[in-house]
């Protein structure tokens, strides 16, 4: 409610110097309960309100089911690489990498606390990157198909191309195109240049993996889109 007078720096009620003639008519008083005077409505049927400030609606939870990560499956994605006998040559069945544009980075990575949950996803547009569990235990990945744009942007589906932080165009991922993978065994993912990915995610309290990028990638070509606060959803994994 507004007061008559304005704050002093000390706290007290501050009143203008009246205007000698002509006085202004006052207007109605009432009175709050910490005893200062307030201007009353002047319209009988107005009342007072506190606008309280708009809720923001919580994000819808998606449920996506977990598919088995096979060669065919995860063919869009990136390869699924399993063990070959020793001495075999090199072929379409082995990782097939790009590092040219960096110095490569190959380490073991310690995840904790990493629930079958997530709203953000990322990509890496500037190398292929790979990743497995030490120990073969069982791990999940969120996907959606690479979506950077070469050349002149345009807009494509209805999405406007964005520009990331690294510089390329890309078009935000669909939420409607994501899905999930389960990694079961002793495998490692190759993703292609550009794969969106949200994870890995896993149930036990910790899992180390290896992960193949460059030296740089989480510092000059890390791409991530928000779905809760840009698509308003976030997605559970079922399994």
């Amino acid at each position: 409610m507004l007061g008559l007078g304005r704050a002093c720096s000390l706290g007290h009620s501050c009143r203008r110097p009246t205007a000698t003639p002509p006085s202004p008519r006052p207007h109605p008083r009432s009175s709050s309960k910490s005893g200062r005077a307030v201007l009353a409505e002047t319209a009988p049927s107005a009342q007072a309100q506190i606008m309280e400030p708009a809720k923001r609606e919580e994000p819808r939870a998606v449920a996506l089911r977990a598919v088995e990560a096979t060669p065919e499956s995860f063919a869009p994605f990136g390869q699924v690489i399993a063990a070959s006998p020793d001495g075999d040559h090199f072929g379409p069945h082995d990782a097939q990498l790009d590092l040219s544009r960096g110095i490569p980075r190959f380490y073991i990575m310690r995840l904790e606390s990493r629930p079958l949950k997530f709203s953000n996803i990322t990509h890496h547009a500037s190398v292929t990157q790979c990743l497995g569990s030490i120990g073969g235990q069982d791990w999940y990945l969120g996907v959606a198909k690479p979506s950077i744009v070469d050349g002149a942007p345009g807009q494509s589906a209805g999405r406007d191309p964005v520009q990331s932080r690294a510089g390329h165009y890309y078009l935000p991922p669909d939420p409607a195109e994501v899905c999930v993978f389960r990694v079961s065994g002793p495998k490692f993912l190759k993703l292609h240049a550009g794969t969106w990915h949200a994870g890995p995610l896993f149930k036990a309290d910790a899992v180390d993996f290896y992960n193949l990028e460059l030296s740089n990638t989480n510092v000059v070509d890390h791409t991530t889109h928000n779905f809760a606060k840009q698509d308003g959803v976030t997605f559970v994994i079922e399994d």
